[in-house]
């Protein structure tokens, strides 16, 4: 059983739909999907693949990453009217928390790009269980980066970390000596510890809740120190400040993309009973 049948086996488990099962047989018919609100599209091949468990029949489509306006028709849908009405609400889930988190990740990404063409909008752990890869898809889908998809791809050494140690510098001194192929990144939260960091040669300084002036004096003196370390600011970033981030930064890493980001509505129209 993979994610998409455990999701269905959430709303049908052995049972089925039983307000469906009990008003149709064999009806069958033509549904489509239309979008209520400007935005980016995402999560239209995973309700593809639900629909495609239940034996409907995606026969029109547009292309997650898309813009689309309201009133526009993302997916077209025939088949049983029970097997339509099954899926829906689980794809309208999965199509509007996805497209949610595109939509705001792509709205980031243009602001910041006005002020710097190369900076990289990110999101964080920050998940819902169980959600995470279709979420850091959505990222992807707005043009962000999903920055690291757990604890086994990439080194982080964080506060917890460096006062357990004891130093910031035995926490990294630690790492290297048993990590030699992953990318190694440090949060800090003082100039010293950065200017620290910079000195042994880690890959990535996370700037963590410090101000939009502060991080950029820290920056130049990490550049400074060595040009190719990747500055990261996280931590009290909002829409109102994060061009100020992105004046310095080459990557911006903020929370509320995945915690607390709008879903986008969409509604499920049964157009034609055969």
């Amino acid at each position: 059983m993979d994610v998409i049948d455990r999701f269905l086996n959430e709303d049908i488990k052995r049972i089925g739909d039983i307000t469906s099962d009990s008003l149709f047989t064999d009806e069958t018919g033509e549904a489509v999907i239309v979008a209520n609100e400007d935005c980016v599209i995402a999560g239209l091949e995973e309700a593809k693949h639900i629909f495609g468990r239940v034996d409907a029949v995606v026969i029109q489509g547009i292309n997650d990453g898309a813009h689309v306006k309201k009133g526009e028709v993302v997916l077209s849908i025939q088949g049983f009217v029970r097997s339509i009405l099954k899926a829906e609400r689980l794809s309208l889930n999965f199509i509007g928390r996805m497209s949610g988190i595109a939509t705001q990740t792509n709205k980031l990404v243009n602001i910041c790009k006005k002020v710097n063409p190369h900076v990289k909008v990110a999101a964080t752990r920050k998940t819902t269980p169980g959600f995470r890869k279709f979420e850091k898809k959505a990222i992807l889908l707005g043009g962000g980066e999903p920055h690291r998809y757990g604890l086994f791809d990439m080194v982080m050494v964080k506060d917890n970390h460096i006062k357990c140690v004891g130093s910031i510098e035995k926490a990294i001194q630690r790492v290297k000596k048993k990590i030699t192929n992953k990318l190694v990144e440090v949060e800090v939260e003082t100039i010293q510890d950065a200017l620290k960091a910079a000195s042994m040669d880690v890959d990535i300084i996370m700037l963590d809740n410090v101000s939009p002036a502060e991080g950029a004096k820290i920056a130049k003196k990490i550049r400074a120190i060595n040009k190719d370390i990747l500055i990261e600011a996280s931590g009290g970033v909002t829409l109102d400040n994060i061009v100020d981030y992105a004046s310095f930064a080459d990557r911006i890493s903020l929370g509320c993309l995945t915690h607390s980001v709008k879903n986008i509505d969409f509604s499920l129209e049964i157009k034609k009973l055969r």
